[in-house]
């Protein structure tokens, strides 16, 4: 395939978009804030279009997105819980119509996430691998056998959910104890304040935790301890070579991998789970852009869907 891939990155934070070559190098990129509340569905497209028109848009091979869900996949409704001016919105649908000619791929944005670290990432050349993402919410990608699973509704691979502590708090699912609810970042905030931390982001859990803060170090170890729980029992289901670990939360180093790695250990106890290597992500905030780009670039692998 010659020409470029026109990439989509859309979360709650920032809207990103770039060119990326097929080699899967990033040729031109630009990023602007996500509009806050108050907006409406048609505030919020217009504002992705003003994006990706300050990318040049000749010899386009093709456009790939990925996005924050739920959403109803391959027809790309969208509703990311974190954008709540968009329900439902037909995004995949108005991209074909402003790019007849082209493929047009929308794909949940960890998905994506997972499919750039699997093609050019910190899972490369690797058969069997989980993608996650640790940041505001929890998401994951599953690819097996070099290529990526998709389910029956486009969410396979969606560790966020596995139940790590059944007595645990409620997530925001509705279930109790999921992943999501004790590590992501604001639940992780959260949990530090009701014992006495005096801060508000994970962002600056993650710095006092750096300075030896007794409750951000007990919180980033309760954040490692629920991911290695989760990543045992993926290993043990899909016998996983390699997990790569991004998003904002992944940044905190060693005080995350840490307790994750030992708790890991302490669980993945079958010979065959002992393999797995648990790696921050290679590509940093440029993996969802590159697997995007990927849906195309490399359909094969990473796009399942009839067209």
């Amino acid at each position: 395939m010659t020409g470029c891939v026109l990439a989509v990155d859309i979360g709650g934070t920032k809207l990103a978009a770039a060119l990326v070559e097929p080699g899967g190098r990033i040729a031109a990129y630009e990023r602007i804030a996500t509009p806050q509340p108050p907006t409406d569905a048609e505030t919020l497209w217009r504002t992705m279009l003003s994006l990706i028109d300050r990318l040049p848009a000749t010899g386009l091979a093709g456009v790939g997105v990925g996005c924050g869900g739920p959403m109803s996949w391959p027809a790309g409704k969208v509703s990311p819980l974190n954008i709540p001016a968009w329900r439902g919105f037909p995004l995949r649908e108005r991209l074909q119509e402003r790019y007849p000619d082209l493929p047009v791929r929308v794909h949940n944005d960890a998905i994506a996430f997972a499919a750039g670290e699997h093609w050019r990432g910190a899972g490369r050349g690797r058969g069997d691998m989980l993608g996650m993402v640790v940041s505001t919410g929890v998401g994951g990608g599953l690819i097996l056998g070099g290529r990526l699973v998709d389910g029956v509704s486009g969410n396979a691979g969606h560790i966020g959910h596995v139940i790590v502590d059944h007595e645990g708090p409620v997530c925001e699912c509705g279930g109790r104890g999921c992943l999501e609810a004790i590590a992501r970042g604001p639940a992780l905030a959260a949990w530090a304040r009701d014992q006495g931390w005096l801060g508000e982001t994970a962002k600056e859990l993650a710095d006092d935790a750096a300075r030896g803060h007794p409750v951000a170090v007990r919180a980033m170890n309760r954040a490692g301890w629920a991911l290695g729980v989760a990543i045992a029992s993926a290993t043990h289901l899909c016998d996983l070579e390699v997990v790569a670990v991004g998003g904002g939360l992944s940044q905190a180093g060693p005080l995350l991998f840490r307790p994750l790695e030992d708790t890991l250990r302490a669980h993945a106890r079958m010979d065959f789970a002992r393999q797995v290597r648990v790696v921050p992500a290679a590509l940093g905030q440029m993996a969802g852009l590159i697997g995007a780009a990927a849906l195309v670039l490399a359909e094969d692998r990473y796009w399942t869907a009839e067209e």
